[in-house]
């Protein structure tokens, strides 16, 4: 059963950047789909972006394509969201996930998850 372990996470102030890391183990990395999700204090779960097995595929959630980019090494099991342009609105509570359906945007496709890391951002 794969395990997913996230980092990077920080407070920043508005206007800079963050990279999030999540490691994978358990299992075969090039064989799951891989997403971001954040959550910040009383709202739902939000989808961020995804990714294909190979990397051939993208998704993103509206209105953050352009800030956000995720990619993925099959070699190193890890997955990556680089966060430019930072806005106190995207603070959160970032998780990446795991799953076998393809660089869906839907949290039910997702199987695993990480424990989350921390995003900060004050203006």
């Amino acid at each position: 059963q794969v395990q997913l372990v996230e980092s990077g996470g920080g407070s920043v102030q508005a206007g800079e950047s963050l990279r999030l890391s999540c490691v994978a183990s358990g299992g075969t990395f090039s064989s799951w789909a891989m997403a971001w999700f954040r959550q910040a204090p009383g709202k739902e779960r939000q989808f961020v972006a995804a990714i294909s097995r190979y990397s051939d595929i993208t998704n993103y959630g509206d209105s953050l394509k352009g800030r956000f980019t995720i990619s993925r090494d099959n070699a190193k099991n890890s997955v990556y969201l680089q966060m430019n342009s930072l806005q106190p609105e995207d603070t959160a509570v970032y998780s990446c996930a795991a799953g076998v359906t393809g660089a869906q945007a839907a949290s039910m496709a997702y199987s695993a998850w990480g424990q989350g890391t921390q995003v900060s951002v004050f203006s």
